[in-house]
């Protein structure tokens, strides 16, 4: 119990030193493990914080968070610059059992970037290749693995001129 309500109680407690001076970040976070299950979010429109913990649960509103390309990385590859974090789900389950390494889930992070969709495909294909992934292009995005060999995809649109929109989802 106490590895996912660590991780509740440490994203309500970094969310709190945000500011509120424009829409934020939407950030989930579901993590089951031997002990149960944690949720915990963080509503980007109105900064509300809701935990809910075997043994714990409560809301409390902060400030809202803004993440940007910087707060976000893999394997030292940030996000294309000037992109901002709209929204990030993390789906953590454990294996269940003491001692279990069996971790496994799907981290997703949606954002907007300040660029066309085949220049930000395009310099994630290069930067994620140099840091150890195997990617090729599909449609718009990017499909393949990660260095360690967990699935990898890059979903983007555009969003106006030389604007676009995307989600990186890592399994």
């Amino acid at each position: 119990m106490f590895r996912p309500l660590a991780a509740a109680l440490i994203l309500a407690a970094t969310l709190s030193a945000c500011d509120g001076s424009k829409d934020g970040t939407t950030i989930s976070l579901n993590s089951t493990d031997s002990d149960g299950n944690v949720v915990a979010s963080m509503d980007g429109n109105s900064g509300a914080v809701a935990i809910n913990a075997p043994g714990f649960s409560g809301k409390i509103n902060l400030p809202k968070l803004h993440l940007d390309s910087k707060d976000f990385e893999m394997n030292g590859v940030h996000l294309y610059p000037g992109s901002t974090i709209s929204a990030m789900n993390i789906d953590a389950h454990s294996g269940g059992k003491a001692g279990d390494d069996d971790d496994n889930g799907t981290v997703r992070v949606s954002f907007a970037s300040p660029a066309s969709t085949t220049t930000v495909r395009d310099w994630y294909q290069q930067k994620l290749t140099a840091a150890g992934f195997t990617l090729s292009a599909s449609g718009d995005g990017l499909v393949g693995t990660t260095n360690e060999k967990k699935p990898f995809k890059l979903d983007l649109s555009s969003d106006g001129a030389d604007k676009s929109k995307g989600t990186i989802t890592v399994s």
